[in-house]
């Protein structure tokens, strides 16, 4: 097969490109009223794309930026089962997190979301009381997933480890005085920008107008000014209802909104520096009752270390910094359970997320944004724009429905109830279907059904099948698919967000030539 015959999405409708973006954007600033506008393309902002187009409504969803370019790429990449939430009795949080877990994991997204071990290495630090309160804690959790109706299969039970059994699933932990562990499971996503673009190209197959590189300079119920940043030219959108998805930037489009920036920190290892990684890891952090730091192995040479929970105050800057404090902070708390603690050089990278909590107290703050609920809120302003804001990566499905479902009210909009959770993203399939596809486990768990297509790339043309850097899994076929179809339009697209290359600045640019060819040859096409 030639690797430029555009096999599987071309004819779904679900590819995303250059191309596309130029002709979607030209129609809609040319004078079409649409049924909603859509501000922001994080999972939240995709989310509700989708939740608008697949109840049969005209939709237009514009970024600033990119795909997933704000909180979205910057989480845990956890699709969490609300255990946090039971601790501080937002039972209502909790449940609601279960809920859209299983229908991540068994409906909408298989390929993406997969369940992921975890252990709490029971050391001197945690005392038996202690111990005895998070096993308690982790059978709450086991509850609800079975209220959430999950299946046993789909997420195993929690148990209890000797120190020999913690240590085979995480040999880098400490011997000394290790009495044990306890074991849980939840979802995993393979990566968080994966799930956003997964998104945004559902929606784009029923429909919508996915416009990235589109900022809006003002914003009102009737629809938006805008600016391409391409060319710099200025139009107007316009639509019957508008809903602002902006995440931490929601208040700059919209009066009267006011959100608390949260901070959440990662660093990234080199795999090999913590040895073989079966499960991840939960490590508590001292003096605290419900808080831990998570280790996650990526299975692409890399384990995230996180993550904090720090307020940011002042100007949201486009990429946030990683202060000294924050890596000082995960290296203390997970060389308490290392027999080897992890040094600063043996980080090679770092990146840091704002989660957009909602400001719900007076002018003078004063609650720490750890214990700001993750309740998500929507708002609508006197003018009728709805802003949805707070929540959590978990849950952008129903934050997406509620939001539609707000703007439709706001403008008096007759829709049908909202269809995905039970609607397949691009790529899901049964496990059969998954297991049974010609293609690398590594693919299917990025591209579900479409990994044949991406494989077949690579073995038709041996260039594209050669990784963009030495010892990193990701292929220049990856990299041609990313612009061919998923909506990828300069280098920072491809290294940062289609595939995590950029995570680690060492390897990034030594992939940027690859990006560079994949951009010129899929151009020239």
């Amino acid at each position: 097969m030639s690797p430029h015959s555009d096999p599987a999405a071309a004819a779904s409708g679900a590819s995303l490109s250059a191309a596309r973006r130029s002709r979607e954007l030209a129609e809609a600033a040319g004078g079409a009223v649409a049924d909603v506008l859509v501000v922001g393309l994080g999972a939240t902002g995709a989310g509700a794309a989708l939740d608008a187009a697949a109840r049969g409504l005209s939709v237009v969803a514009v970024d600033a930026h990119d795909l997933a370019f704000g909180t979205s790429r910057w989480s845990s990449k956890l699709i969490h089962g609300g255990l946090r939430y039971l601790a501080s009795a937002q039972f209502d949080v909790a449940h609601e997190s279960a809920v859209e877990r299983g229908v991540l994991m068994e409906r909408t997204a298989p390929h993406l979301v997969h369940a992921q071990p975890f252990v709490l290495p029971l050391t001197p630090l945690v005392s038996r009381g202690q111990a005895a309160l998070a096993w308690a804690g982790l059978r709450a959790g086991d509850t609800l997933r079975l209220a959430a109706r999950t299946a046993r299969a789909t997420l195993p039970a929690p148990r209890r480890l000797s120190a020999v059994e913690a240590r085979h699933l995480a040999p880098a932990l400490s011997p000394e005085r290790l009495r044990g562990g306890l074991l849980s499971w939840d979802g995993r996503l393979t990566d968080d920008a994966r799930l956003v673009t997964a998104l945004a190209r559902t929606a784009a197959a029923r429909g919508a107008r996915i416009l990235t590189r589109t900022r809006v300079l003002e914003l009102t119920a009737a629809g938006a000014r805008i600016r391409d940043e391409l060319t710099g030219e200025e139009g107007e959108i316009r639509a019957r209802t508008v809903i602002n998805a902006s995440g931490v930037w929601a208040g700059g489009l919209v009066d009267g909104i006011r959100v608390r920036p949260s901070r959440g920190t990662h660093l990234v290892l080199r795999a090999d520096r913590l040895g073989p990684l079966p499960a991840g890891l939960h490590v508590p952090v001292p003096g605290e009752t419900n808080r831990f730091v998570l280790v996650l192995p990526q299975g692409d040479g890399r384990v995230y270390v996180g993550l904090t929970d720090e307020p940011v105050a002042g100007e949201i800057p486009d990429v946030p910094e990683v202060p000294e404090t924050d890596i000082g902070f995960l290296l203390d708390v997970l060389g308490s359970v290392l027999d080897a603690p992890v040094q600063r050089g043996d980080v090679v990278g770092a990146f840091a997320g704002l989660r957009p909590l909602l400001d719900t107290s007076g002018p003078a703050g004063g609650t720490r944004t750890a214990d700001i609920s993750r309740r998500h809120a929507v708002l609508t302003s006197p003018d009728g724009v709805v802003t949805v804001v707070g929540g959590k990566l978990t849950t952008y499905r129903r934050m997406a429905e509620d939001a539609v479902d707000a703007a439709l009210a706001a403008r008096r909009l007759a829709a049908g109830p909202s269809p995905t959770a039970t609607l397949p993203l691009v790529g899901a399939a049964d496990p059969a279907t998954l297991a049974a596809l010609r293609a690398p486990r590594r693919l299917v768990r990025r591209y579900g059904t479409e990994a044949a297509a991406v494989h077949a790339l690579a073995a038709a043309d041996p260039r594209l099948g050669e990784p963009v850097l030495p010892g990193h899994p990701v292929t220049g076929a990856e990299l041609w698919w990313a612009v061919r179809h998923e909506g990828a339009l300069d280098e920072a697209d491809l290294l940062d967000r289609r595939t995590r290359v950029g995570l680690v600045p060492e390897d990034r640019a030594a992939a940027l030539e690859s990006a560079r060819a994949a951009l010129g040859e899929a151009a020239v096409r």
